[in-house]
């Protein structure tokens, strides 16, 4: 039986294809999307207030290398393997070098179902994994077409990408974790802390929904890229898990930290990359990142690596 968590995504995912009426309204979605992340963030933080001195730095570098490197990889395979034009290339290698904090939470959700030791600063992965990958493609992207030249726009899509609400929530939810700790979040621990896996259930819930109307009708034209975003996950968890074995990481980090090299972005990278490249066709990014890669990661490949770890 999948973890209970992930049922709920295989039940919206099943509404979603038969059509079904259920829906959730966009605002219960926002606040869902926004205790879940502080969630995230707050889970890290108290996991650092116990143990301050479990932050690695030069692991932290390591891994942001990881978000550099993956878009270089995958950036030759989209122009001459999958036939996409280079606006588009950009766009996907930009989504897939950043991360999903839905994949994240199923992640570690799924670590700690199986009881595996997650470190007090896995919750930073994510942070740090999901900006470089965009910041570097958007460079290179204005780099080729000669618009090095523009400061100020690209100093508006650095900022942007640095205050996002993702960003703001983990980072402001580690901050409040790792100075009230566990005493100070007492009050409302109930709901953030211990209503994880609730917060997580209805989130996917939704996951599966929007999964079941990106994919519908079938998007046989596009079949490379669909092939793509199935296969490139198979591969990309390798990166992530090596690494993670390699830098001596707890087993639940080295689960998750092959969840985020597995995962593409469906928040971050599509408000910057829609602001930064007009030219590209985020339709066909949110096929490939939420459409294909996401729901195998939720469904297969991440609960197969549980498994085996």
């Amino acid at each position: 039986m999948p973890d209970i968590v992930i049922a709920f995504f295989i039940l919206g995912l099943i509404a979603g294809v038969v059509k079904s009426d259920l829906k959730m309204p966009g605002q219960i979605y926002e606040i869902l999307s926004i205790l879940l992340m502080l969630s995230i963030g707050i889970k890290g933080g108290l996991a650092l207030h116990s143990d301050h001195q479990a932050v690695v730095w030069t692991h932290l570098l390591a891994i942001m290398g990881l978000g550099l490197i993956i878009p270089m990889l995958i950036l030759p395979v989209l122009r001459k393997w999958v036939r996409l034009g280079h606006a588009d290339a950009i766009s996907i290698a930009a989504h897939y070098g950043s991360v999903s904090a839905g994949t994240f939470a199923v992640a570690w959700a799924l670590a700690e179902s199986a009881n595996l030791p997650i470190s007090a600063d896995a919750t930073l992965y994510l942070v740090i994994l999901e900006l470089p990958a965009i910041i570097l493609m958007l460079a290179f992207y204005h780099s080729r077409r000669g618009q090095t030249g523009e400061p100020t726009k690209m100093f508006a899509i650095w900022h942007e990408a640095f205050t996002s609400r993702g960003v703001i929530l983990l980072m402001g939810g580690v901050a409040i974790g790792w100075l009230y700790g566990p005493a100070g979040l007492s009050s409302i621990s109930g709901l953030v802390v211990d209503g994880f896996k609730i917060l997580l259930a209805l989130f996917l819930l939704e996951m599966g929904l929007t999964t079941a109307r990106i994919c519908r009708p079938l998007p046989l034209a596009h079949w490379r890229l669909v092939l793509f975003a199935a296969l490139a996950p198979m591969v990309l968890i390798w990166p992530g898990l090596l690494l993670g074995y390699y830098l001596d990481l707890q087993t639940g980090s080295i689960l998750i930290l092959g969840a985020l090299s597995a995962s593409a972005s469906y928040i971050a990278a599509p408000a910057a990359i829609r602001a930064a490249i007009p030219d590209a066709n985020i339709s066909k990014a949110m096929l490939a990142s939420l459409g294909v890669t996401f729901p195998l990661n939720v469904i297969v490949y991440i609960p197969f690596v549980a498994g085996q770890l």
